[in-house]
């Protein structure tokens, strides 16, 4: 059977079946989304589910989560209050009422205003830093304050922090510029101090202003989402101005940063980098990052904390050659300042990249950062077809293997993916897609030639996600190569989404309520030929090496709701037979990874980070606070160590590539940082150490 060329970039084409409405003439435009936004979900949604006091529960539990995320306004007793009624949302959900809603918004927006007194009121006086006490700065482990004046002592607490970060901040800052110039005058710390509570008085100013134009359609689609956020993490329901941000930052064409963007809790989370853009050449911003603030420059930093969307954007994005600093949130919750130049995306860096690797053996690397294709029909590039001719390419070179690197590769077009895998065996099924009902699609590579026949290894870590999952998959179910990742397993995102939009299913007589927005549901999953799921577990690669993450939770896994992994019946399909062992390679490598000073070095950093993720209490005492920042610092200057060239071989242009890798300056020098990427690699040196060993 031909792969249908609809699926392309996991998008299934499946239709919702016509609604019936029960409200009046009157509804208005919460009725109607409650409406059509359920029946959604229930007659599209993969696992739909039933409407019931344990629905109820997880919405109010999801919400209420969402609705004081850092627990600074509400009370235990307005907790109390609002769980008396956390078994009635189902019943809200279908006789159109909003009483749960309702009361939360009256409430949230009392103690949102009795807030704003606080900060001013604490701020007005100077810190003492010398006493010894501490903040609790994962709000996960933080309970709600009993008391007004219980909650009042946790916005001193956070105002101390943040003041103290500002001060410690400041005085780096002058004693770099005393460095340089003696005649900078260095501020005593009480002028520091004061200066810095102006910042986050001024900080605060702007963050209670964001609060307060976030009005009750905002709080509503919280509400929505914590709905359709119990089905599934990416399962969404989109407000219309959100939709339009939501396309923008998908299309990754505009001069900025390259980065896809999400909130989540009040934050702003990067959910992906787009291949070719600034952010993926500088190589500091990762996927899971929390943007805390933004500055254009050297100038003074916006706080973007439960700043929406529409206005991060623009704070972000910006013209060709201008710089921003990101202040970034690690995994491990380390914070970090990363400056960009911004730039747009350059669309041939997001293309397959190959190389020759040339030492004991002559080993060919391919970099694939993402599964595109021409989406549009316009005669555009598709991977499967360049990687088929960068495999001809090394073939005609005499390589003793190839190693294709789908690090940091969140997916894109399924029908490549079927393509591609057929490159490297005879034929066979690649990948089982499932609807809610009837039975799983297998789709197979039909064409019996082999392109590349010899040692493969596929490269991946916890950033591989959905298509890099099915490509990773496919060549260890056959037996086709060694999966080496810097990683336990890869993302675990094994399922396809389709946006419908609200309107389409509404009568024309209510036409005067548009727009309702449009609601992005999981409609499909995805099943290894071996019959398990890619969902949750993702790939677990045969070889794992140790990364600074590598001990932190990652991944699907972590996301709220997640569906589940399970699995279906095999399809049929014959395996490669090896000539070598996959046990013997691991232990081979665990004996290199062990004895090798660089990997110590990244192991001892990931025990530092899991210590520093697990510990996130911070002395407010100057002293003590400032000894732990220089203590962090050190340990992780020893990552700069791992800032040299590494590997032990020659890069080599393909033949086939030397006249156009020469054709111009500006190609010269994108191939020079390519070649100096690479040589600092210590995953891909030890790649090489596997890949030869393999016949």
């Amino acid at each position: 059977m031909k792969i249908n060329k609809k699926l392309l970039f996991l998008v299934p084409v499946a239709a919702i079946a016509a609604f019936s409405y029960s409200y009046k003439v009157q509804a208005d435009k919460d009725e109607a989304i409650d409406q059509i936004l359920m029946q959604s979900l229930n007659n599209v949604h993969y696992s739909p589910l039933t409407l019931n006091d344990e629905f109820s529960e997880k919405v109010y539990k999801l919400y209420m989560q969402r609705l004081d995320y850092n627990k600074k306004f509400l009370l235990q007793s307005d907790v109390d209050e609002l769980k008396k009624l956390n078994h009635s949302i189902d019943e809200d959900i279908t006789t159109g009422r909003f009483s749960f809603f309702d009361k939360s918004y009256s409430i949230i927006t009392k103690r949102v205003d009795e807030a704003q007194a606080y900060y001013k009121d604490i701020l007005s006086q100077p810190f003492d830093f010398s006493k010894d006490e501490d903040i609790q700065l994962d709000e996960e482990k933080l309970s709600f304050a009993k008391n007004s004046a219980e909650l009042k002592e946790a916005w001193r607490k956070s105002l101390k922090y943040q003041v103290l970060a500002r001060m410690v901040e400041m005085s780096d800052n002058q004693d770099k510029a005393k460095e340089k110039s003696d005649t900078v005058q260095l501020k005593s710390k009480e002028t520091l101090e004061a200066d810095a509570r102006k910042k986050v008085l001024k900080s605060n100013d702007d963050y209670f202003k964001r609060i307060r134009e976030f009005d009750r359609n905002d709080r509503l689609a919280v509400y929505f989402n914590s709905i359709t956020g119990i089905y599934d993490p990416h399962t969404e329901f989109f407000p219309p101005k959100d939709k339009a941000n939501f396309d923008i930052s998908m299309s990754g064409q505009l001069e900025g940063i390259g980065a896809q963007l999400q909130e989540k809790d009040g934050y702003i989370k990067v959910s992906s980098i787009v291949p070719g853009s600034a952010s993926w050449k500088q190589g500091q911003l990762k996927p899971g990052d929390l943007i805390l603030k933004v500055a254009q420059g050297a100038n003074e930093p916006v706080d973007l904390t439960d700043m929406r969307m529409d206005d991060v954007l623009p704070l972000i994005r910006g013209k060709k050659g201008t710089e921003v600093r990101l202040t970034v949130r690690k995994p491990d919750g380390s914070t970090t300042v990363i400056p960009l130049i911004r730039d747009i995306v350059v669309i041939e860096e997001s293309y397959a990249q190959s190389v020759i690797l040339k030492g004991k053996k002559n080993i060919g690397y391919i970099k694939l950062p993402s599964f595109y294709a021409d989406f549009n029909g316009n005669g555009g590039r598709s991977c499967s077809k360049d990687i088929k001719k960068e495999l001809e390419k090394l073939k005609a070179e005499n390589v003793d293997g190839v190693i294709l690197d789908l690090r940091y590769n969140g997916g894109g077009s399924l029908p490549d993916v079927v393509d591609m895998a057929g490159l490297f065996i005879d034929k066979g099924p690649i990948v089982q897609v499932k609807q809610k009902t009837g039975a799983p699609q297998v789709l197979e590579d039909k064409d019996p030639s082999t392109v590349y026949d010899g040692p493969l290894v596929v490269m991946v870590n916890s950033n591989s996600a959905s298509a890099s999952e099915i490509m990773a998959a496919a060549i260890q179910d056959y037996k086709r190569g060694v999966i080496v990742g810097t990683s336990p397993a890869s993302f675990g995102k094994g399922t396809v989404q389709r946006f419908y939009n609200l309107d389409d299913y509404l009568p024309a007589q209510y036409n005067t309520i548009k727009p309702l927005g449009e609601v992005k549901i999981t409609t499909q999953k995805f099943y290894r030929i071996n019959g398990g799921a890619t969902q949750l577990k993702g790939v677990i690669p045969d070889i794992v090496l140790p990364d600074p993450y590598y001990l932190l939770d990652q991944g699907e896994k972590e996301q709220d709701y997640p569906m589940a992994w399970d699995e279906i019946a095999p399809a049929k399909y014959n395996t490669w037979k090896p000539t070598y062992s996959v046990d013997k390679l691991k232990s081979n490598s665990e004996s290199r990874v062990k004895s090798s000073a660089g990997f110590g070095i990244l192991n001892d950093a990931a025990k530092r980070l899991k210590k520093q993720k697990d510990n996130t209490i911070v002395s407010l005492n100057f002293d003590k606070y400032v000894a732990e920042q220089k203590k962090n610092k050190e340990e992780a200057k020893k990552m700069d160590e791992l800032d040299k060239e590494i590997l032990a071989m020659d890069i080599m242009t393909l033949k086939a590539d030397e006249t156009a890798a020469t054709a111009d300056s500006v190609t010269v020098a994108k191939k020079k940082d390519f070649y100096k990427a690479l040589k600092k690699d210590i995953y891909l040196n030890e790649t090489v150490s596997i890949i030869n060993e393999m016949k």
